[in-house]
């Protein structure tokens, strides 16, 4: 019998090393391929950064509550997240679409609208794009493209024993909004005379519909003079990216649970929900903030930063990764975020 490997048996990230291992590299401008939030091309004076994502609907977005126009916003913000994960400037996007019949030209429109709205706050380039049919439901994928001086590249290795792991914002708002929004649509299904309650969570709605990528936070690192280590963008949730960080720079780390930024709606919400707050924000995921690590010298440059908060420490190379309860217990790191293969 022919042998089968299911995918949610290795996951995304084991799918894309096992297809891609064998590829090498045919031009000395390729600096880096697969592995990062960002391709790296050598372009002269500077480093190209590009990076590619597809929001799916019915895997990323539900349309009975996802506004389109939100969508289209949301869909350049998280590879324009990609782009500043290497501490880079965005300057263009490609969007390709793939539709079906049931969409009109002015549902279009208004997913466009989204997308224009983020170039013009985010001051990037619509270069151009593909469109085609879908039998399966609305597809997007946008490519986003970005310039970075050589000596301020930032990659996920790099990360030393004791440099510090920063996050930036706040995590876990946008894993919560999901939930809110989980649950009225569930409501509605069962009643549909019900009306959504979503008074009081406009923070949490909005992380999750309309999150931000943290290109403020690259422009204040440069204005301080520091150039982290090494750097990801929260996507799949905090202990999932740190892990990354950790594996690619081959060092151990620790996150203290009592340091972590959680909103005090987010709270809120989780205690409702019967969930642990600090379970949420290490797991959520969607929260495009930044991880990064920098050196213990560079403390002093981004303490009194209200955009970032201290929440651990690389270990010794090779060594294990921990979550320090605040009761002093070690619990070791183990991803909880999205499995895009996983099976329900």
């Amino acid at each position: 019998m022919e042998k089968r490997t299911e995918l949610d048996k290795i996951g995304e990230f084991g799918l894309i090393e096992q297809l891609t291992s064998s590829f090498t590299n045919h031009h000395k401008s390729t600096i880096l391929g697969v592995g990062d939030d960002a391709a790296v091309i050598d372009c002269g004076d500077q480093y190209q950064v590009v990076s590619t994502d597809m929001l799916v609907e019915g895997v990323h977005f539900n349309l009975a509550y996802v506004p389109l126009m939100h969508l289209g916003y949301k869909a350049v913000i998280v590879n324009l997240s990609d782009i500043y994960a290497m501490n880079a400037e965005a300057e263009q996007i490609t969007v390709s679409i793939a539709v079906s019949n049931r969409f009109s030209v002015e549902a279009l429109e208004e997913i466009y609208s989204g997308i224009k709205k983020a170039c013009d706050l985010y001051q990037v380039d619509l270069v151009g794009g593909d469109t085609t049919s879908s039998q399966s439901g609305l597809v997007i994928s946008v490519t986003a493209i970005g310039r970075v001086d050589k000596d301020k590249i930032v990659y996920r290795k790099g990360a030393q024993e004791n440099d510090l792991l920063v996050l930036t914002g706040n995590v876990g708002a946008a894993y919560m909004g999901l939930q809110m929004l989980e649950r009225e649509h569930q409501i509605f299904l069962e009643n549909p005379e019900i009306q959504p309650d979503l008074a009081g969570v406009d923070y949490i709605l909005e992380r999750q519909l309309k999150p931000e990528a943290r290109k403020d936070v690259i422009h204040y690192l440069h204005d301080l003079g520091v150039v982290p280590s090494a750097m990801i963008d929260v996507s799949d949730g905090v202990v999932s990216e740190t892990m990354h960080l950790a594996k690619h720079s081959e060092m151990g780390c620790l996150i203290y649970d009592e340091k972590l930024p959680i909103d005090h709606e987010t709270h809120r919400v989780a205690r409702d929900f019967n969930l642990d707050p600090s379970t949420c924000a290490l797991n959520g995921g969607e929260d495009y903030e930044l991880l990064f690590a920098i050196r213990q010298a560079d403390y002093d440059k981004i303490k009194d930063s209200e955009h970032m908060t201290v929440i651990g420490h690389f270990t010794e190379k090779g060594g294990s990764l921990n979550i320090v309860q605040r009761d002093g217990s070690l619990i070791p790191m183990e991803a909880q975020g999205w499995n895009h293969f996983e099976q329900n």
